[in-house]
């Protein structure tokens, strides 16, 4: 499940989690995201995941040389979740294709949860 390039020069492959990791990061770069989500399938608890572990938050599937991405985040109390998911969408697509060079076929955006930033 890597991601594949071929260039006249030989064969460039990306590594799964090396994908998501970058997917997680710029999924966390967008305003109104608190984190990404870790989903426990056995209870159904999402968990809210520290930066370095944003990789965790993201499925990430390759199909005939294309992506297709799903980002589990939990976003902050009153922002708006239809701009924040737009701006997740749109930040991952260019990332990824800008910086890999691989072609995107979806990405969709899974809201886990909602929490109250804390104001220090």
């Amino acid at each position: 499940m890597k991601g594949k390039m071929s260039t006249n020069m030989g064969n460039i492959v990306i590594d799964r989690d090396v994908l998501a990791k970058y997917a997680g990061t710029a999924t966390m770069e967008c305003i109104g995201i608190v984190g990404m989500a870790s989903v426990n399938v056995k209870d159904g608890v999402a968990k809210l995941l520290k930066k370095e572990n944003a990789g965790r938050g993201v499925s990430l599937y390759v199909v005939n040389n294309k992506l297709k991405i799903e980002l589990h985040i939990i976003v902050a109390y009153g922002v708006s979740i239809r701009a924040v998911a737009q701006n997740v969408l749109e930040n991952v697509r260019y990332k990824i294709e800008e910086f890999t060079g691989l072609e995107i076929e979806t990405i969709n955006v899974i809201v886990e949860g909602v929490r109250i930033m804390d104001e220090d």
